[in-house]
């Protein structure tokens, strides 16, 4: 089974049209797409320090009339400590990496620090782990060395980030 790491920026671009990043209407069809099946059917992997879920309450809305993307949020804050729907996973602070399951590689220390919990995730999670990206280019510009380092990333709009 395939584990899942959400980037933030999935559920926020499937909250179309309250999707601040203007995504395409076909980037945002295939966000709702993936979202959905990640509601459905779990295999989510998020930290047990709620790093991740923070963020996620930082950029979703778990009350009021929600999108899709809020509803992913609602989902996680109810079903996180389901162990048939996601795994938790210890990730260990680090003063110069953020974290010590992120990689120590120098061509690494330019990728986005806000970002480097859900690559400590998918590096310490049960594998084979996804980390799935939407529209933040950082991704595709550090695709290389990431995956070099263990780390898959799904792009879900290749078009919004460089890619195609």
């Amino acid at each position: 089974m395939t584990h899942w790491v959400v980037d933030t920026n999935v559920p926020r671009v499937a909250n179309h049209p309250h999707d601040p990043t203007h995504a395409s209407p076909e980037c945002v069809l295939a966000c709702v797409k993936r979202v959905l099946e990640i509601t459905r059917g779990g295999g989510l992997l998020l930290d047990n320090a709620w790093h991740i879920i923070r963020e996620y309450r930082n950029q979703l809305r778990s009350v009021g009339q929600p999108g899709l993307g809020d509803a992913f949020l609602r989902t996680v804050l109810t079903r996180y400590a389901d162990p048939s729907w996601c795994t938790l996973v210890p990730i260990t602070a680090h003063a110069e990496r953020g974290f010590e399951e992120y990689p120590d590689d120098p061509v690494l220390a330019a990728f986005d620090p806000s970002d480097r919990k859900f690559v400590a995730v998918a590096r310490a999670g049960p594998q084979p782990a996804v980390v799935l990206n939407a529209v933040d280019s950082d991704w595709w510009e550090h695709r290389h060395p990431l995956e070099r380092n263990g780390v898959t990333v799904e792009f879900i709009c290749p078009d919004a980030v460089g890619g195609s």
